[in-house]
């Protein structure tokens, strides 16, 4: 007997997000320009206290080689008389003279070089300054190339694809990244618009068999002389088309969602989640699911269509995805902590912990692979991603204690 395949690893959740708000204080952010001012800086720094070192060694070694003379007093009655060195008057002798002198020169000497250290740290300082203040202007004009690449790739993120670079200036690295920026950006575009063009034939051409061959077989369906036998055929043969012409619109949702939303407008989660609740109560009183609605407004900006079609899958799926007898179906909506909330429990099956992240691949169900199911055709939760990650929201997914799933959708105000 051939070995079970491995099921498909979900895909890598993506770390960056171009809606990311802005940090509270944007200058404190240990950009590339902060740094390289302070690389500039500090090198400065560093210079100019290396210069003043060596120019502070070099000036007391000057005064201590020049202030090395002794003098010799021959005669009587003579005055000695310095505004500099009062204290010669008191000398008696030469020696006394010589050392008066000595410590004279010695206390001049150190005055004059703690006047030279102070103004040379205070030109230092203010030379400081202007090296700091020209090198964040410097680096700011040399990486204004990266604020123009930063700028258009957050723009290529909400799905502007026409936009380009296009920088001017010397050949150098950094307009060869800009070039090769451009050269990426032109291969995505034509990449997206052969995607569009095939998802736009494709609804077409596969559209129009299958609305055909529900035709036919309601119009054979109808004639009451048809034999029983070829009635149940038709209707079988009815249910099997009415389940590819789901399949064919949930991958051509699927595909169209998955772009950023570029047009929005105010929608109120309340207000989408109720036409849900509306549209599956038909079939929760037919299997017995009681549904209860708990909602609060939640207004948001993005597409009504696709977010309706979120609340719509969340809600189907916890209702067909159930307990025979005695099943219900929570829905709620509210606004917490700066985000609207969507959040779908039922009762249902224990689901494991691990075979979370399974839900949400295309084609897969709890502990089953492509298989059949007259439950759906395995897109709900996908799209429901896909519109999710398009309106840069997120939805998740936990096990309900004693079985079923919490299903939550969250969306920022």
């Amino acid at each position: 007997m051939a070995a079970t395949p491995a099921p498909p690893t979900a895909p890598p959740k993506p770390t960056w997000d171009p809606r990311k708000p802005e940090p509270p204080f944007p200058w404190l952010r240990p950009t590339i320009r902060i740094r390289l001012t302070l690389l500039y800086g500090g090198m400065f720094l560093i210079a100019g206290i290396l210069l003043l070192s060596i120019i502070y060694l070099l000036a007391a070694q000057a005064l201590h080689d020049g202030s090395g003379q002794s003098f010799k007093v021959i005669g009587t009655n003579i005055t000695i008389t310095s505004e500099t060195c009062p204290q010669l008057q008191g000398a008696t002798d030469n020696s006394q003279l010589n050392e008066m002198l000595k410590q004279c020169n010695a206390a001049q000497r150190q005055h004059a070089l703690d006047d030279l250290l102070s103004r040379s740290l205070g030109a230092l300082l203010g030379l400081a300054v202007i090296a700091f203040a020209f090198g964040y202007a410097m680096a700011g004009r040399v990486l204004s190339p990266l604020g123009r690449i930063t700028r258009t790739a957050r723009a290529v993120a909400g799905s502007d694809l026409s936009r380009r670079i296009e920088l001017d200036g010397p050949d150098d690295e950094l307009k060869e990244l800009a070039d090769t920026f451009d050269d990426m950006l032109e291969r995505l575009e034509r990449a997206f618009t052969a995607q569009q063009r095939f998802v736009g034939n494709a609804s077409h051409e596969l559209r129009t068999p299958l609305a055909i061959n529900r035709t036919l077989l309601e119009v054979h369906l109808s004639d009451p002389n048809a034999p029983v036998e070829l009635q149940q055929l038709g209707k079988t043969l009815l249910a099997t088309n009415e389940r590819s012409e789901q399949l064919v619109e949930g991958l051509l949702l699927l595909a169209r969602s998955d772009n950023q939303i570029v047009e929005r407008k105010a929608v109120d989660l309340a207000e989408v989640a109720s036409q849900a609740v509306d549209q599956v109560h038909a079939e929760a009183e037919a299997t017995g699911v009681e549904i209860r609605s708990s909602s609060e407004p939640a207004v948001v900006q993005g597409n009504g269509v696709l977010l309706e079609r979120i609340a719509l899958n969340l809600v189907q799926n916890a209702v067909r995805y159930n307990v025979p007898e005695g099943g219900w179906v929570e829905v709620t909506t509210r606004v917490q902590h700066g985000q609207a909330v969507l959040e779908v429990s039922n009762t249902g099956p224990v689901v494991p912990a691990y075979e979370i992240d399974n839900l949400f691949e295309p084609f897969r169900r709890l502990r089953t692979e492509r298989t059949g199911s007259d439950k759906g055709v395995g897109l709900g939760l996908s799209i429901v991603r896909s519109v999710a990650r398009a309106h840069g929201g997120h939805v998740s997914a936990r096990p309900r204690e004693g079985g079923g799933l919490v299903m939550r959708f969250t969306l920022p105000v």
